[in-house]
């Protein structure tokens, strides 16, 4: 098994990185860090199926920028984006704030666990890794999940059990409100200036 510490960009991925890092001046390359760390993690999912960060990817992209891998290390491990231990295949990340819990975060997390997740762990033959986070910036229409880069949102017990029915049969399900509601419009269409909402 590899200690991935032969890490290197792919040649696409090398081009993307000199892209981001051209977007800084000169001398603040090690602004690029949290960009490079993503797609560093976007390569590790490309290459491995998990999207994660080991301490060898980390010190690679330091390295590039020029920065002490410690605080490469210390972005890493600040932000809940970057995962430094193995996820399955599917990172189920359940917001548990207060929006979300008030309007039944907490069905959704016995859906999740009724279906086999177990909060960090890797579960259903590496098919999912659940975490319960803090605000994910989706309160108009809580209660939400992120799964890998997709939002879902008025979510149900019913309705989140069968998006995860959807990834362990292979089928993608479709993000966004699990109700039908544009973006966070109020539900049942808006109550205020109706007629510029009709208008064509």
């Amino acid at each position: 098994m590899s200690d991935y510490s032969d890490f290197q960009w792919t040649a696409e991925n090398a081009t993307r990185a000199e892209e981001i890092i051209g977007r800084y001046p000169k001398g603040r390359e090690a602004s690029a860090i949290m960009p490079l760390l993503w797609l560093a993690q976007y390569q590790m999912r490309e290459q491995t199926g998990v999207a994660w960060l080991p301490l060898p990817v980390i010190e690679y992209v330091a390295a590039q920028i020029g920065m002490p891998k410690i605080r490469a290390l210390e972005v890493a491990t600040f932000y809940t984006m970057y995962n430094l231990q193995p996820v399955g295949r599917f990172h189920v990340q359940v917001c548990g704030t207060t929006p979300c819990m008030l309007r039944g975060s907490d069905d959704v997390m016995r859906a999740c666990h009724d279906k086999g997740l177990k909060k960090g762990a890797i579960t259903n033959g590496g098919l999912f890794t659940l975490t319960e986070v803090e605000c994910m910036g989706t309160c108009a229409n809580a209660p939400m999940v992120q799964i890998n880069d997709d939002n879902f949102e008025d979510l149900t017990y019913e309705s989140m059990s069968a998006i995860l029915d959807d990834l362990i049969a292979g089928r993608a399900p479709k993000p966004g409100s699990q109700t039908g509601r544009q973006a966070s419009c109020p539900e049942g269409g808006p109550t205020t200036l109706k007629d510029m909402a009709h208008a064509g």
